[in-house]
């Protein structure tokens, strides 16, 4: 089968995210199919982006074919952005011709950080005769008025609303990172059996002889071997509510619990700048790791733990990365988010609390530091035995190709 993966924002584990469009597309190589992945030259998700002379120019990445559409640069989330969405989507609308007769796609997916994106692949999918799969990564439009306090009738928003309503009302199945999104798209067009839930998940191969450590890091798990720490790895971000992690460490300085927070970000500046001016002696702040070293980085944690800020959107439910890392580590995870049930409850390997309450995500942690040894490895097996039963994208991917048929 010729499958058509359209994401703007598709990257790989050298450009950085997003990773699922690639990690899907390698498996459905494996499987015998041919994988084409339409994605736009510049992504503010990613560390490295190609460098892009012409439209459509073609690359080939670990046996996946990645066509690159030039759409310009930008910062932030303003005018800018949305016109390098308008020039992607165009520029694929205008060229569904060329795309069919040069690709021939009997699978076509628009995977969608924004809606918009349905109408080229519509199109394509209506010339190629083939079959249509919208896949939802982000509540657009919902993310705009709920959270980014935009009104409804803000032409932007109204724009989003039609393409998301006529995404789930043509496409042949809608597949949704989030568990809990069913109820949202049948109110917006998608017939109920049109809905499948597959979530993100991991790649054995990369917890099989992963790297190690930088000689930072290794340096300073020695200097704190025998501590228990509660790890954080990840961005800096404001929407990942570090702030209350500190408040945490600060509350629990005289429980002997060290916190450790790996990453980078726009936020990490003030975080360490907080710590130090609050002395909150037990939080530490290291660079991040490279991606194939976070399985050895999750042999230096006791627990991992994750919020953000609250968010009407978590209703839908949560996909994170790394909680599914953190499962597949073996780790009991702590997950302070206001969210239906998550993998971390379902499969009873670590806490699922209130990040307003934190005098429960304190009681989480003292717990999880007065379990014996046998406890707390327990509570991680249950972990890395759902990802292996459930989230390994060799599973996703066979899940997603067999629904379609």
């Amino acid at each position: 089968m010729n499958i058509l993966y359209i994401e703007h924002y598709a990257g790989s584990p050298e450009m950085g995210m997003e990773f699922r469009p690639y990690y899907l597309s390698e498996e459905w190589a494996k499987m015998g199919h041919n994988v084409t992945i339409i994605a736009g030259d510049y992504s503010h998700l990613r560390k490295k982006n190609p460098s892009v002379i012409n439209d459509f120019t073609v690359e080939n990445i670990d046996g996946i074919e990645y066509v690159w559409v030039r759409t310009g640069e930008y910062e932030g989330n303003g005018m800018a952005r949305a016109l390098t969405m308008a020039r992607f989507v165009k520029k694929l609308y205008v060229n569904a011709g060329k795309i069919v007769k040069r690709w021939k796609p009997d699978l076509v997916i628009s995977s969608s950080t924004y809606p918009l994106d349905t109408y080229p692949a519509q199109k394509i999918a209506k010339i190629a005769k083939a079959k249509y799969v919208h896949e939802v990564h982000d509540m657009w439009p919902s993310t705009l008025y709920e959270v980014g306090g935009m009104s409804k009738k803000h032409t932007f928003v109204v724009a989003m609303q039609i393409a998301e309503n006529s995404a789930y009302k043509h496409c042949d199945k809608c597949v949704s990172l989030l568990p809990y999104a069913k109820d949202y798209m049948v109110r917006h067009g998608l017939k109920p059996e049109k809905f499948i839930n597959i979530q993100n998940g991991v790649v054995e191969e990369e917890w099989i002889g992963s790297e190690k450590i930088p000689a930072i890091h290794e340096e300073f798990f020695n200097e704190h071997k025998g501590e228990f720490i509660v790890g954080y790895f990840g961005g800096h971000a404001l929407s990942n509510a570090l702030d209350k992690a500190l408040d945490l460490a600060k509350d629990m300085k005289d429980d002997e619990v060290t916190f450790v927070f790996v990453g980078d970000g726009v936020e990490k500046p003030g975080l360490v700048r907080r710590a130090e001016d609050e002395h909150i002696s037990n939080a530490f702040f290291l660079p991040p790791v490279p991606k194939k070293a976070i399985p050895d980085l999750l042999r230096h944690f006791d627990c991992s733990y994750m919020t953000g800020l609250p968010s009407p959107l978590y209703r839908f439910g949560l996909c994170l990365n790394k909680m599914y890392d953190s499962m597949m580590g073996g780790l009991p995870v702590i997950l302070a988010f206001s969210a239906p049930d998550t993998p971390v409850r379902q499969y009873d390997c670590g806490y699922q609390c209130d990040p307003e309450d934190k005098d429960a995500v304190a009681g989480a942690i003292r717990k999880i530091k007065a379990m014996s040894e046998d406890e707390r490895k327990k509570l991680g097996e249950n972990g890395r035995k759902a990802i292996l039963e459930n989230f390994t994208y060799r599973k996703l991917a066979e899940q997603f190709i067999n629904s379609i048929k």
